[in-house]
């Protein structure tokens, strides 16, 4: 099994296994949404597999990454709408 590694997830630094996927960081720190549509509404993972882009997050600076299909790097930085 991999160890653990650290990642910064809006600007708090949390500690997950190495190996797990973005959205699975996410929600294992306690997010539920990781942006708001158009009209405002909370939007996560649906598909889970790269489909419906509702996952959607910054990381690293870069916008619109699909979080359930990125695996998590030590030092990554995620920020969400949230």
């Amino acid at each position: 099994m991999p160890g653990e590694i650290e990642i910064s997830i809006n600007g708090r630094s949390v500690r997950v296994p190495g190996g797990v996927s973005v959205w699975a960081a996410l929600t294992r720190a306690g997010i539920e949404h990781a942006r708001r549509s158009v009209s405002g509404e909370p939007r996560g993972a649906l598909c889970g597999m790269g489909i419906c882009f509702e996952c959607r997050v910054t990381i690293n600076g870069v916008a619109h990454r699909r979080s359930c299909q990125l695996e998590c790097a030590q030092g990554m930085a995620i920020t969400t709408d949230e």
